[in-house]
């Protein structure tokens, strides 16, 4: 069953300096179908980069869509929000030219 976060499963959380710090991650960023040959699954949307990895980039484009992220390089913090799908809207809805403040 798919609702408005994408399948019903259960939300993945990852936890950031403190248990009440988390992004959570609901089935839309959590799991990728497969629509193949008469085949219809879901694949939980992960991939172990394993040991050594080439790259340092731990969380996926899958995950981080329709999330929306804040970088404050100055002071070396991420901010995050869950998904954007839970207040029925996303990501490519925002105009984040709009804002006369930015330089």
């Amino acid at each position: 069953m798919e609702t408005t976060v994408g399948p019903a499963v259960p939300t993945v959380d990852l936890v950031m300096q403190s248990d009440d710090v988390f992004w959570r991650i609901f089935g839309r960023n959590s799991m990728v179908r497969i629509l193949e040959e008469g085949v219809d699954v879901w694949c939980l949307g992960f991939v172990d980069g394993g040991v050594r990895p080439r790259t340092s980039i731990v969380i996926g484009g899958h995950q981080m869509e329709d999330n929306l992220l804040q970088f404050d390089l100055g002071l070396k913090r991420l901010g995050f929000s869950s998904s954007v799908l839970v207040h029925h809207t996303m990501c490519a809805n925002f105009n984040f030219t709009s804002n006369k403040n930015l330089k």
